[in-house]
């Protein structure tokens, strides 16, 4: 006798996908978008850039290594469900302290497997990011119509400022260094350059490759103004990833971003911040069809010619066509030409689209926060 399926996701055209719901139960609505990586779905599950974003995840393996909260990025699951194919078995894993089900169920967030992922990532692919209506009722009982309704209402992240409900609520200090065998995360020890950190969404592991470059990391709110940077005094300033429409935050953190690159200091951009930094010096970005979010995106760097393997999590990209003149297109992606980075000519003023702080691969995007921090040793003379 066939199981009667406990999970639903309706997309805003009236597809339906049954399949077997864990974690949470209740229903979530946003846009679905899929995630090439082969590991690390919890530090996908809780990047802040998800917002408002379902997850399907093209590898079949979710959950078997457990959770453990030296991955989380943030304090709590900011995607607001997960898609697999394979139901999440136990954990076998030495660092696992909870299975991946018990740890959905505890934060809220719905999961659902059983599902052909080859099929629904194909869908978003050839028909952009849909809308949906992701639900979870252990008894199986669905209103299909009601769920498909609720999609087609969500409005989409085009003109969302999510920004402002993922960064922190307050300033802090960030001494936290990157992990290392056998002792774990360290502590910065004596710092040389102090940073100030905007946070739209920013993830730990960007902030211990900042303090594990020798930086003193203040975290401001998303909504600081360049007053509020330039009154800490610091060697440089950093924008962080984040979700969202970037036009929209931008209303507010494109002025104080132009008036801190004015004064002089170092910027170092990365994702939102990326798109943001492209704005303040004049440029646009645009909804992408289905975005880049993955483990394995080369990306070609143009000085030298090599190729990067980066992680990727963006739905919106900025124009290259329209960097004006003195921003240097620095970087490009080789899946769809999209742009990747941009420097500022003759000053220390960078970002790029990826996640160097990830660092897929041997590390290749890891010279990065090396750059930042030479540009700000350069300018102090530390």
């Amino acid at each position: 006798m066939p199981v009667k399926p406990t999970a639903c996701l309706a997309l805003a055209d009236g597809t339906i996908f049954m399949g077997r719901g864990f974690g949470a139960t209740g229903t979530a609505v946003a846009e679905l978008c899929f995630n090439t990586a082969m590991t690390g779905y919890q530090e996908i599950m809780t990047d802040p850039s998800y917002a408002a974003q379902i997850v399907t995840f093209t590898f079949p393996h979710i959950g078997n290594t457990g959770v453990t909260p030296d991955d989380d990025e943030s304090a709590d699951p900011v995607a607001a469900g997960m898609i697999v194919k394979w139901d999440p078995t136990e954990p076998s894993n030495w660092r696992a302290a909870q299975a991946l089900e018990t740890w959905l169920a505890s934060r809220g967030r719905i999961g659902m497997g059983g599902v052909d992922t080859r099929r629904l990532t194909r869908a978003i692919r050839q028909q952009g990011a849909p809308h949906v209506a992701l639900s979870y009722d252990p008894e199986g009982n669905f209103d299909i119509e009601a769920l498909v309704a609720q999609a087609r209402a969500f409005r989409g992240l085009t003109g969302m400022d999510l920004a402002r409900d993922v960064t922190c609520a307050q300033s802090y200090r960030w001494d936290q260094t990157k992990w290392a065998w056998p002792t774990g995360y360290g502590i910065l020890g004596e710092s040389r350059h102090k940073v100030v950190a905007i946070d739209y969404g920013a993830k730990r592991n960007i902030l211990r490759s900042l303090a594990s470059t020798g930086c003193d990391v203040t975290v401001l709110p998303a909504t600081a103004t360049a007053e509020d940077v330039l009154a800490l005094n610091p060697d440089g300033l950093f924008l962080s990833n984040g979700p969202g429409d970037p036009a929209a935050t931008g209303e507010y953190a494109v002025p104080a971003i132009r008036e801190v690159v004015d004064s002089g200091l170092p910027v170092f951009g990365i994702c939102l911040g990326h798109q943001m930094l492209a704005m303040a010096l004049g440029a646009r970005t645009v909804k992408m069809n289905h975005g880049h979010h993955g483990a394995n995106h080369p990306v070609k760097r143009h000085r030298d010619g090599k190729v990067e393997i980066t992680s990727m999590n963006h739905g919106f990209t900025v124009d290259a066509q329209t960097l004006p003149a003195g921003v240097e297109e620095t970087h490009v992606s080789l899946f769809d030409g999209s742009n990747c980075g941009i420097r500022l000519s003759g000053r220390p003023v960078f970002s790029v689209q990826y996640h160097p702080e990830a660092s897929p691969g041997p590390q290749d995007s890891a010279y990065l926060f090396n750059e930042f921090a030479t540009a700000m040793a350069q300018r102090s003379g530390r």
